[in-house]
């Protein structure tokens, strides 16, 4: 009889895992032991350019000295508007040099909402991105905001000139010029381990945005915690590959892997630019790669894809949104059958709080606790009791990867985290199962586990037996309440057909596939509605944007 309050145990002692406590080092601690004992070794490589691990401290000691010149001390917010390159790969290790702060602030922000998190997480310095210019002279300048530094794409390849955004306050510059002279040698400033190194932002998906306040031990130890569950490889001999933005914590997580290890880190600036990415792929064959779903998708449909070493692959990661059987099929076949891992996380638990072990994978979980993580099963109504093998109920998780709490939101911290045990408990909001072997199986999002006539309805089973239908290229299932029946739902599917299907009679197409919903699920699972769209709109992680659909159907109700 399996331990119910921790049963993963004896799966760590079957596969030979081991769980090591927090070390509390630093990313300036990795970074500074790597460039003296691997000066040489790939650090980041970036479109033609590759920097050792001696260059890559030197670079971010040249940057330390510069945002220091600025203002930036111990505790000062910085924030990181860019999209994947150079400067921000540097930029953490410089935060980190300096004991300040930074923030991840996504490119696709509309004005508001940048001029929201610049003033809510009070940023002093941002570095942003020159094609993102337009938002940031759009927007009234917060007072916190001293200083904008203008980055280029090519910045560090060839430095061409940087057209500087008009503020309504402060000063900005150009990066090539921020740095020019600045000296490569750097007195580390002294951090706690529970010290804040990131206020990261949350999806928003159930309300504004918040900044989770992620700790130099949260953000530094997760990614053992993570790599403890895959197949080690020597240290120096890494190469990490992700299209994941390092705006995401998911993308973060992946990046700090690599400081972790020693590892080389690609750095692809464009997410959905397949050829390039297959075209990294190809010459430098990864030990670990990250994407998400649909990501995985568009490369499979890139032909390059397939010609690909992937010899050296010992994990390839996917997270942020359920992958389909058929996926995951398609892509197995060309990377290998014993690599794959689901990665399970929220930006709240700094991220990944469980992994499928590539050694011994269950299908359709997203694995075990990752190394000294806990997980429990708690009834959805109270949370309070946990609930039986087998059972779903809200996923809770504790250990080291939690974060502080949300950024001057006490209230909002004390639900999302509470004592079980005198121990801290994130209620992650959403809904899953745990088996006698310690696995987890997620059902859902709380929000998205609907309720028709009592019975509940999990999207994301509707949306998986639905991406196997010739029909349908990607689908959605969402809820709005039913105005007749108070407490329940009413399911509103969402669909983009296939090319071949696309010019077809509306009428005729909803005909069949609710014909096929009805033969395969149960009746209270077939959706009222059926609404066909050119495409679904996804977040800027590839993640179907459900908050956007549920204000499209309550507006259409």
């Amino acid at each position: 009889m399996s331990d119910l309050k921790t049963p993963w145990l004896a799966t760590y002692a079957k596969l030979d895992i081991e769980v090591l406590p927090p070390a509390d080092r630093t990313l300036t601690d990795y970074l500074e032991d790597h460039a003296e004992a691997r000066p040489d070794s790939p650090a980041l490589h970036y479109v033609s350019r590759t920097w050792g691990y001696a260059q890559a401290n030197l670079e971010a000691n040249r940057l330390a000295n510069a945002l220091s010149k600025l203002g930036i001390g111990r505790g000062d917010v910085v924030g990181l508007h860019m999209p994947n390159i150079p400067q921000y790969y540097f930029a953490l290790a410089a935060l980190s040099k300096l004991g300040a702060i930074g923030s991840g602030v996504s490119p696709l922000l509309a004005p508001p909402e940048l001029a929201h998190q610049i003033e809510n997480a009070c940023i002093k310095v941002l570095l942003s991105f020159e094609p993102l210019g337009p938002a940031l002279s759009a927007i009234t300048t917060p007072e916190c905001l001293e200083s904008v530094v203008i980055c280029g794409a090519r910045d560090m390849l060839d430095a061409p000139d940087v057209i500087l955004p008009k503020l309504s306050h402060g000063i900005s510059v150009a990066f090539t010029s921020m740095i020019a002279g600045m000296s490569d040698e750097f007195e580390t400033v002294t951090v706690q381990p529970d010290d804040t190194f990131m206020i990261q932002y949350t999806g928003g998906t159930t309300g504004p945005p918040k900044g989770a306040m992620l700790s130099h031990r949260t953000l530094m130890h997760n990614p053992i915690q993570t790599l403890a569950l895959a197949p080690k490889v020597n240290i120096g001999d890494e190469i990490f590959v992700s299209a994941f933005p390092l705006f995401h914590i998911a993308g973060f997580c992946f990046c700090m892997m690599s400081f972790v290890t020693g590892g080389s880190y690609e750095c692809l600036p464009d997410p959905r630019d397949t050829d390039r990415i297959c075209d990294a792929l190809q010459t430098r064959p990864p030990t670990r790669m990250a994407a998400v779903p649909a990501l995985y998708d568009m490369l499979v449909a890139t032909p390059k894809f397939k010609d690909v070493d992937f010899s050296r692959l010992v994990m390839a990661c996917t997270g942020a949104a359920p992958m389909t059987q058929t996926t995951q099929s398609s892509v197995t076949n060309i990377i290998g059958k014993s690599v794959m891992s689901d990665i399970f996380g929220m930006t709240e638990t700094g991220p990944c709080h469980t992994s499928n072990p590539v050694i011994a994978p269950k299908a359709g979980s997203v694995g075990i606790p990752c190394a000294g993580a806990k997980i429990r099963i708690r009834d959805v109504e109270t949370g309070t009791k946990d609930m039986p093998f087998g059972e779903p109920g809200e996923i809770c998780s504790a250990g080291p990867q939690l974060m502080k709490g949300y950024l001057d939101l006490p209230e909002e911290s004390a639900r999302a985290i509470r004592l079980i045990d005198g121990e801290r408990w994130m209620f992650t909001g959403d809904v899953g199962y745990m088996d006698e072997d310690g696995y987890v199986f997620l059902c859902d999002r709380a929000k998205d586990m609907l309720v028709v006539g009592g019975f509940k309805v999990f999207s994301v089973e509707v949306e998986d037996k639905l991406s196997g239908l010739p029909m349908i290229a990607s689908s959605a299932v969402i809820g709005t309440p039913d105005t007749r029946r108070l407490g329940n739902d009413i399911v509103n599917l969402y669909v983009t057909l296939k090319p071949e299907y696309q010019t077809r009679d509306e009428e005729e197409v909803r005909t069949e596939l609710v014909g096929w919903i009805r033969e395969n699920m149960a009746a209270y699972k077939v959706p009222k509605r059926i609404i066909f769209l050119d495409e679904i709109p996804l977040t800027p992680v590839g993640k179907i944007d459900k908050k956007k659909l549920r204000v499209a159907a309550l507006k259409s109700a």
